[in-house]
């Protein structure tokens, strides 16, 4: 039964900036509270699903049945009366797309790597039966070990006849979509996905579209004839292998099964791509059930029991995130402290509360239960910055002053041993004792590097208007475009409340990044400068803060179509000039072109 509130959300997780949004959902940052593991959390308004909400029901259910080393996991599920909240794993490098575009084109060598963690997701997701149909490079998520993750199961499909049950739904993405399907033919899941194959090896080999036009028609008619070029860098392996795999005769394409040990993937390696899940579905590792038992103070019969229930509830996300560390080589320990909500607690306190912190710059995450019923039941990691200056302490007090609810504050007197917030007075030893076990814990957890990295789905997906599920019926409507996620806008800098000192006199110095595009020069006004004077002539309005330019671009009709970031940096080792970029909505292959003109006609 759906819960009314985002109190069930609030119970178990520190949510912190978006990362991402548009469309139908929007993702955060958060933080498992228990295990103390970053997640992403996407959150969709039921009221603007509409239609699109049997997708998000489909994506949920696969995501459940499908644990793989390649496949971005799903830990926990919650849904309220106008809200669904997914939490997933946490990808840190961003879109396999952004990598590609920021490279140009990857080498044959690379290449192989990543195309060795595709063919392995696909073969599993194969062998469990489902057709994922919409895979594309904005679909594979980097982790933080440089491996990909495959996301995105809401047009996926698991007929009930076993794959070789012919579809009839027209869905995916134009550019990769395979020629029955988009010419309306009935086909079959796992022949289209092979296809979608070859267009994405093509992209991570080119850094390019084998079939690409603005003009849908057009496009069409190029994928249905199956006629590409190869550059010249192709080697003859390569060119080889895109031509087994983009065959418009399905049935003369290459298995995903052949691919496991096709001799250009096998190039360097000795034994053919390991498939098979790293991680089944049911298996129950001791001391992770251990470490939950003795937490919740409960037999280990009973902690399994719960666990083994995968109702991808707070049991399920706290073993899988405790599992997640231990695979790490990590602690597979909780924290010490377990938080304790107040189901009597308003989410309309959390706004208050969380706003008036924001403004004192104070980073607010644990919860505890207050001993006051009118107290806010959260507690500040660090003093305020006004609160620093002085030198005042911080630690237990009396809540009477700024962040209680008003109507609250003069009632709530009481000294809260747990209410622990910014304020003046001497901290007792037990608060100190618990403030030097929370910095030790902070220390071990270490910042949060917020990497805004979007799950923006750019490349538009097509769908049949209101075509009947693939059960062999006739169809019905036309071809529209449409994802159910039309695009994730991405937040590029978070900047934690330590960082907030105002205008940089300069511009700012980073490492180098796969983003990054160095130039020639040491003068970043000049660079600045010349940015400047370019967009104008490429009709792109911008926002400029500092040595940040905000840009984006419109339709005739004034909606925008673009946005993206410019940013003059100034590169660590060797001391440079670079420009940031970093793409925030809009299709990726105008987003690449319209930045490459930029920088390239400002002569940099």
């Amino acid at each position: 039964m759906p819960v009314d509130s985002t109190s069930e959300l609030l119970k178990h997780y520190e949510v912190y900036e978006t990362i991402g949004s548009g469309g139908f959902a929007k993702v955060k940052l958060g933080r498992h509270i228990l295990t103390g593991e970053k997640v992403a959390i996407k959150i969709m308004e039921k009221k603007d699903l509409g239609d699109d909400l049997p997708r998000v029901k489909i994506e949920i259910e696969a995501m459940k049945n499908l644990s793989h080393q390649h496949v971005c996991r799903l830990y926990h599920v919650i849904e309220t009366s106008s809200k669904i909240y997914m939490v997933l794993e946490y990808c840190p490098g961003g879109e396999l797309f952004d990598y590609i575009i920021a490279k140009d084109r990857l080498s044959e060598e690379e290449t192989r790597v990543f195309f060795h963690q595709i063919i392995s997701a696909m073969a599993y997701v194969h062998s469990q039966g489902y057709a994922h149909r919409d895979l594309k490079p904005e679909n594979l998520l980097i982790d933080e070990d440089h491996n990909l993750k495959l996301i995105d199961f809401g047009l996926c499909a698991k007929p009930k006849g076993g794959l070789g049950f012919e579809l009839l739904t027209c869905c995916g993405s134009p550019a990769y979509a395979a020629p029955e399907l988009i010419q309306g033919k009935a086909y079959i899941g796992s022949e289209a996905d092979v296809w979608s194959m070859g267009v994405l090896l093509y992209a991570l080999l080119c850094g390019f579209l084998p079939f690409d036009d603005d003009n849908c028609m057009v496009l069409y008619r190029k994928i249905t004839r199956g006629k590409y070029s190869n550059p010249h860098w192709l080697s003859p392996a390569s060119i080889l292998l895109l031509n087994q795999m983009m065959q418009v005769d399905p049935k003369r394409r290459l298995t995903v099964k052949q691919l496991l040990d096709h001799p250009w993937v096998m190039k360097g390696y000795s034994t053919p791509v390991e498939w098979q899940s790293k991680h089944p579905l049911g298996h129950i590792d001791e001391d992770c059930i251990t470490e939950m038992a003795v937490a919740s103070k409960q037999s280990r019969q009973l902690t399994i029991q719960l666990v083994s229930e995968w109702k991808y509830d707070q049991m399920t996300a706290t073993y899988l995130l405790l599992l997640a560390k231990k695979r790490q080589g990590r602690p597979v320990r909780l924290r010490a402290e377990c938080p304790v909500i107040d189901r009597m607690y308003s989410p309309l306190q959390d706004i208050q509360v969380s706003s008036v912190f924001t403004h004192l710059g104070c980073v607010w995450g644990k919860v505890f239960m207050s001993q006051h019923p009118l107290c806010p039941p959260r507690y500040c990691h660090k003093p305020p910055p006004a609160l620093e200056r002085t030198g005042a302490h911080w630690g237990q007090r009396e809540c009477v002053c700024v962040y209680a609810v008003p109507s609250a504050a003069a009632a709530c007197s009481d000294t809260c041993l747990s209410c622990v917030c910014a304020g003046a007075g001497s901290a007792t030893k037990e608060v100190s004792r618990r403030r030097e076990m929370d910095q030790q814990q902070s220390g071990q957890q270490g910042e949060l590097d917020i990497l805004a990295f979007s799950p923006e789905r750019r490349s538009r997906s097509l769908d049949l208007a209101g075509c009947q599920v693939d059960s062999g019926q006739k169809r019905k409507g036309g071809k529209v475009f449409g994802s159910l996620e039309r695009g994730l806008d991405k937040v590029i800098t978070m900047l934690t409340p330590s960082k907030k000192r105002g205008p940089r006199d300069g511009p700012r110095k980073i490492k180098a990044q796969y983003n990054v595009t160095l130039t020639s020069q040491t003068n970043a006004d000049q660079v600045l400068n010349q940015i400047l004077s370019i967009l104008p002539e490429k009709n792109v309005d911008f926002v400029q803060k500092g040595y940040t330019l905000k840009c984006h671009t419109q339709s005739d009709f004034g909606k925008v179509t673009m946005q993206f970031e410019l940013e003059v940096c100034i590169l660590q080792k060797p001391e440079v000039v670079g420009i940031r970029r970093q793409r925030l909505k809009g299709d990726a292959w105008v987003y690449k072109h319209l930045v490459e003109d930029i920088l390239s006609t400002s002569s940099i």
